[in-house]
């Protein structure tokens, strides 16, 4: 599984930005996709995932009814829409997949991942 992740750059409080997360490589309709990101000097966090097979999702306290997470079978795309950001989202973003349909936040428990893309949000 290919992951590449685009869509990062700088946006204001308030505002809005959506990440997407392109897929290749192989059907992906038993996977579970999500988003991390990672700050500097930090761990890398759970954001949002979601089951491609039904499009059930799940979210970090800290971002719900803020980030949407989505996906579009026909393109093998992953979102994740950012609205109404905060400063302390500013992180590196990154896209992450493994099989099954599985409610988990931990990064080792992904075992494909795409490059990341910087979001930073200014005050």
């Amino acid at each position: 599984v290919q992951l590449q992740a685009f869509g990062g750059g700088l946006v204001q409080v308030g505002g809005s930005l959506r990440l997407s997360c392109a897929a290749s490589g192989r059907t992906f309709s038993s996977y579970t996709m999500g988003w991390f990101r990672q700050a500097p000097g930090k761990e890398r966090d759970f954001v949002a995932a979601i089951f491609w097979s039904d499009g059930n999702t799940y979210y970090a306290d800290s971002v719900k009814g803020r980030f949407t997470i989505s996906r579009d079978n026909a393109k093998n795309t992953m979102y994740l829409q950012v609205n109404n950001p905060k400063p302390e989202d500013t992180a590196v973003y990154y896209c992450a997949g493994r099989r099954g349909s599985v409610v988990t936040d931990r990064p080792n428990d992904f075992d494909s991942w795409g490059q990341g893309t910087q979001v930073t949000v200014s005050s």
